[in-house]
């Protein structure tokens, strides 16, 4: 008999959410605190004691001995510092258990250890964390206990953001206050505040632990630097949306009891389309708690993975041939009262602040294309984007055919006067109803896709923080935003007004709808005729966040200062020099402890077998024994001058001072060498008896699970 879940009962258990709040608080405590949640009003330090007194009983009752600030350097991971409630012991041998208000406001881990680029020296050790009110604490339960996890922002004693979540905070604030500003010019007096609202779509691959174990490439790197391709993939599209393995249903099973237990309203999953890879998604929340969800959502992947003698790997292409992982951002604006901004009603033409919202995402996004691209570079997302099954590294919008015939008509005649209307598809069988037909199709080759009452930014990278690329669209189309009301606040007949700066919007930056077939070559072309950028690589995408154009938007908005910014240039390039280095190590370190000695093993018995046949039988025919070994020293030897080449570039590569062209030499060089050494090995492991090869093969990781 199958266990039942209910998960009314599970879901938010080990949170400390609003409602416990109000069970466990006075009603003033209550009442102040959420004043600071909504409105952002200042902590009153008397709160703050009541508050943590009632949150460490809660979390002692759930079996908590530990608390820490749960925060996200600029490693794109989270951090943590863990601490007891035991207070100093009483005379009689006893202890107290006890937390503080200021422990609960304030934390001071090392600074000094974590990226900075250059914010902190070494010897600047003091960093400050802060609580973030409006990210829930929450009690996880693992192998080390219960403990206390405090959801923080992290920054240095000068008062700079070490973090990725104090900048999203900012952002958040900024496309509030301007959005509150392009309400009111439609009369809205009953909002008080706008939210940016994420959803994000988690894809990750699952594999056998013990034969994860045994690739030291996936265990140093996360992804296979190695591996001849297996004789299927996914070609036959038959893993996509297919019925889920018995192991792999348990492991969903148990994710998502964990998850809803810490209030992550995991709701969708299924086979996606590589073997052995597969999606989880969320409900949408706001943008703050939907990253700090996302984290948590990477993190247990890996634990619950562990528990079932199975390992998940998030990076964007862990497999050379098959589909990579991504993390579609789907994105909207919400008010307190519900109403999405990005909803165009079932006449669009007719919607005008919806016009005015969406002509200003497409002025923010054309301006502002580098900047989200760069906001989805990393080191394993340049294997993946412009592959089939991610958006190429140029952004463009998708509108759909609806909202397109919607900007033709602002912009040819200069009003829109009808919207293309949704049908019913009929099914052509008498058994089944027919079905209500959108207005629009999708499409899956756009980067940045509007997708009915939302944008999906498809771009984003699987390991990766979605804070970042959430940082890059609040603040752009706050900046859009501001504009527009500056504009219209000062206009003399606003009606007027109004039009003229959607037909303005749409006409000016119309070059970044693109509807088509983004993965074509004739897009490429089109895309180069338009002036659209087309940052191939996260080296070249870095430079978008120190421009004169980003600082001074940035700045305007309080989201980064200019050192803030300065910093995270030299984080990013710190951080590719660096990865890339372990990689070009590791197939180092594999090629010539693992693979050319299985190999020299193999030709020697090869070898053997060759004089044991010549010597038992003269006219015996070994010329195909014969090829086969001079094909494989011939690799052999090819695998060797490839790898004494990558181990020079290596050490010319660690000698150079961290930076941009430290990052370029490995992107031009030393990527380049790895691909060369990576060629003979993959042919070689075609060749090579299959108990003799060091490692398990594609074949094995991808479909044993």
């Amino acid at each position: 008999m199958s266990e039942k879940t209910n998960v009314v009962e599970l879901f938010g258990q080990n949170v400390f959410s609003d409602a416990v709040m109000e069970q466990r608080l006075p009603k003033k405590v209550y009442k102040e605190l959420k004043k600071t949640i909504e409105d952002g009003a200042d902590l009153d330090p008397t709160i703050a004691e009541v508050v943590a007194d009632a949150m460490k009983e809660w979390a002692i009752e759930k079996g908590a001995t530990h608390y820490t600030h749960w925060f996200q350097p600029l490693t794109g991971t989270t951090a943590e510092k863990h601490d007891s409630f035991i207070s100093a012991p009483k005379s009689n041998g006893t202890v107290l258990m006890e937390f503080s208000g200021k422990e609960l406001i304030k934390g001071e881990p090392d600074a000094s250890s974590f990226p900075s680029g250059g914010l902190r020296a070494t010897f600047e050790a003091r960093g400050y964390t802060a609580w973030d009110v409006s990210s829930p604490a929450f009690v996880r339960e693992d192998a080390a206990g219960a403990t206390l996890c405090i959801p923080t922002a992290f920054y240095s004693y000068t008062g700079e953001a070490l973090d990725k979540k104090t900048p999203l905070l900012r952002s958040m604030e900024a496309i509030n206050t301007q959005a509150l500003r392009l309400l009111r010019l439609f009369g809205n007096t009953t909002s008080k505040k706008v939210t940016p609202s994420v959803g994000p779509e988690q894809e990750y691959f699952l594999v056998d632990r013990e034969k994860y174990l045994k690739r030291k490439d996936l265990v140093f790197t996360g992804r296979t630097l190695f591996g001849a391709m297996p004789p299927k993939g996914q070609e036959l599209d038959d893993h996509y949306f297919g019925a889920i393995r018995e192991r792999v249903g348990a492991f969903m099973k148990d994710l998502n009891k964990e998850l809803w237990i810490l209030g992550v309203t995991a709701k969708t999953q299924h086979n996606e389309v590589a073997p052995a890879q597969h999606e989880i998604a969320p409900i949408y929340s706001q943008c703050n708690l939907a990253v700090d969800q996302n984290q948590i959502v990477m993190e247990m992947l890996k634990k619950v993975a562990y528990r079932h003698g199975l390992a998940a790997l998030i990076h964007e292409k862990p497999f050379a041939g098959v589909n990579g992982s991504g993390k579609h951002n789907n994105w909207s604006i919400t008010t307190d009262d519900g109403i999405n901004l990005l909803d165009p009603g079932k006449t669009p033409h007719e919607n005008m602040q919806f016009l005015l919202v969406l002509t200003c995402i497409m002025k923010a996004v054309d301006i502002h294309a580098d900047l989200l691209r760069e906001s989805a570079a990393d080191v394993g997302n340049d294997h993946r984007l412009g592959a089939n099954e991610a958006p190429p590294a140029i952004i463009s919008m998708f509108l759909g055919e609806q909202l397109e015939d919607v900007i033709e008509q602002l912009i040819n005649t200069g009003s829109a006067t009808s919207s293309k209307e949704g049908s019913v598809l009929k099914t052509g069988v008498n058994a089944l109803p027919d079905v209500e037909k959108d207005a629009t199709d999708r499409n899956r080759t756009s980067p940045f896709a509007f997708t009915g009452n939302k944008f999906e930014f498809r771009m984003v990278g699987s390991s990766d923080s979605i804070a970042g690329p959430n940082v890059i669209l609040n603040t752009i189309v706050a900046e859009a935003f501001c504009d527009a009301c500056d504009e219209l606040e000062k206009a003399e007949n606003f009606e007027d007004a109004l039009h003229d700066l959607i037909k303005k919007n749409a006409t000016e930056h119309r070059r970044i709808v693109f509807n088509g077939n983004g993965y074509s070559d004739e897009w490429i072309a089109e895309a180069e005729r338009r002036g659209l950028p087309n940052l191939r690589s996260m080296v070249d995408a870095v430079p978008s966040i120190t421009t004169e154009k980003a600082v001074r938007m940035f700045e305007k908005f309080g989201v980064y200062s200019r050192a803030e910014l300065e910093s995270r240039s030299e984080v990013m390039y710190e951080s590719y020099a660096k990865e890339i280095n372990i990689e070009a190590k590791a197939m180092l370190d594999i090629a010539s402890k693992q693979i050319i000695p299985a190999v020299v093993k193999y030709t020697t018995r090869l070898g053997a077998s060759i004089n044991t046949i010549k010597s038992a039988c003269e006219d015996a025919d070994i010329s195909t024994q014969k090829e086969l070994l001079l094909e494989c020293s011939d690799l052999l030897r090819d695998t060797k001058v490839a790898l004494a080449a990558l181990q020079d570039l290596v050490a010319e590569g660690e000698a150079m001072a961290d930076g941009r062209d430290c990052a370029i030499f490995y992107h031009d060089k030393v990527m380049s060498a790895m691909d060369a050494l990576r060629a003979p090995v993959d042919k070689l492991e075609m060749l090579v008896d299959k108990d003799m090869w060091p490692m398990p093969s594609y074949g094995d990781l991808l479909f044993e699970v």
